[in-house]
């Protein structure tokens, strides 16, 4: 008998909530995860763990047991990770998750240089405009864009962005451009997955109900849709920004516009930032940092 067996599928319950979770992470079977940890409750003689039909949470002994086997095993982790920095080639697995747009036009070109960078790895990418949950999808990281409603997770920031009311030089000519907010309602605004567009007023967050004969949860096909002088968008500056530069599209309603949101790099607050992700994050930093 090891010590240590048993240890490993433990802590990755207690860090999934689940056996199903632990045993995705951890590339086994769940029956296998399960008997682990039972053998190591048995060799403890000590419940670490209650099991019900919809969760799973630790016992008074579990809570301190996992303290310290969480700190041993990020300790190996650490020491196996210092002897592959040696040969400057991190190693494993990394599952994150990423926006599609977004994730397409930057996260992904980064990902690839870092693994032209560090061969050894194996990175899986889920491109999604949907929330997921970290911990029941089994990712590492996710990428998430403007406000981070869940307090519970650990973010580090990457960029900045910033939304624009925007128009085609046609659509100005036919329509005229609005200048407060109460003209939207004689415009035709285009709509993403949300009934409202984002506003300052005042010092203040103004949400503008908007309505258009277009909707589409794809940005790049909202900003056709505007190229082709359908209507008015709201759009993140990684959409429209060329296209402004350019002059293809005309920014309106500036005085009204919200400031900037951060672009995160988002982690379970209970996952321990291995060095390998602490090395994809600091690579996105840099990379996606402000010239």
């Amino acid at each position: 008998m090891y010590p240590w067996e048993g240890v490993s599928e433990f802590v990755a319950v207690a860090d999934c909530g689940s056996f199903t979770q632990a045993a995705r992470r951890l590339g086994v079977s769940t029956a296998q995860v399960s008997r682990q940890v039972r053998n190591l409750e048995d060799r403890l003689a000590t419940r670490l763990l209650y099991r019900t039909t919809r969760k799973v949470s630790l016992t008074e002994a579990g809570r301190l047991y996992y303290q310290h086997s969480r700190s041993v095993l990020d300790g190996l982790e650490a020491a196996e990770q210092a002897v592959t920095n040696l040969q400057s080639s991190p190693q494993g697995k990394i599952r994150l998750t990423a926006p599609v747009t977004y994730g397409e036009d930057v996260v992904v070109p980064l990902i690839n240089d870092f693994l032209a960078r560090y061969p050894r790895l194996e990175i899986t990418v889920h491109l999604t405009n949907q929330t997921v949950d970290l911990v029941d999808g089994g990712f590492d990281l996710a990428i998430r864009l403007g406000r981070l409603k869940n307090s519970s997770m650990v973010a580090r920031k990457l960029a900045s962005r910033t939304l624009h009311v925007c128009a085609s030089r046609d659509y100005i000519h036919r329509h005229g451009a609005p200048h407060t907010l109460n003209e939207l309602d004689q415009h035709n605004c285009l709509l993403g997955s949300n009934d409202f567009w984002r506003f300052r007023e005042h010092g203040r967050e103004r949400l503008l109900r908007v309505q258009g004969n277009l909707r589409c949860n794809s940005g790049k096909s909202l900003a056709d849709a505007a190229l082709k002088g359908i209507g008015l968008v709201q759009l993140p500056d990684y959409y429209v920004q060329h296209y402004l530069d350019e002059g293809s599209l005309l920014p309106m309603l500036e005085s009204f516009q919200e400031p900037e949101e951060g672009i995160w790099a988002v982690l379970p607050h209970n996952r321990h930032l291995s060095p390998k992700i602490r090395m994809l994050v600091d690579h996105l930093v840099a990379a996606t940092a402000p010239a």
